[in-house]
């Protein structure tokens, strides 16, 4: 059963640019290397460039836990972590409509 998930966090000012391109870098990790993450997006809120999302499909929970156990996790949150006014938030949902497959 496929899981969606969000991951919300605030990096301090002037790091937006550190995240942002670590996230451009984990995301071509994500795509080249986990084919049963179905997607992975990173978005920056417009008009509060520190304010970040993360959008993420995996296909199961062994997706989920291939995913959490990869080294461009760790390199990705080595960066982002300390840069982060506060701890990120991840939520899970539930699928209830979609145009997408």
């Amino acid at each position: 059963m496929p899981i969606y998930m969000t991951a919300r966090w605030k990096c301090r000012p002037g790091a937006e640019e550190t995240v942002a391109e670590a996230l451009r870098e984990f995301v071509a990790a994500v795509r080249q290397n986990e084919p049963r993450t179905r997607l992975y997006t990173a978005l920056q809120e417009d008009g509060q460039a520190n304010s970040f999302m993360t959008y993420f499909i995996f296909e199961d929970e062994t997706a989920e836990e291939f995913h959490r156990s990869t080294p461009w996790v760790q390199r990705f949150t080595g960066i982002i972590y300390p840069e982060n006014l506060e701890p990120v938030v991840f939520t899970r949902y539930q699928l209830l409509a979609s145009t997408g497959q």
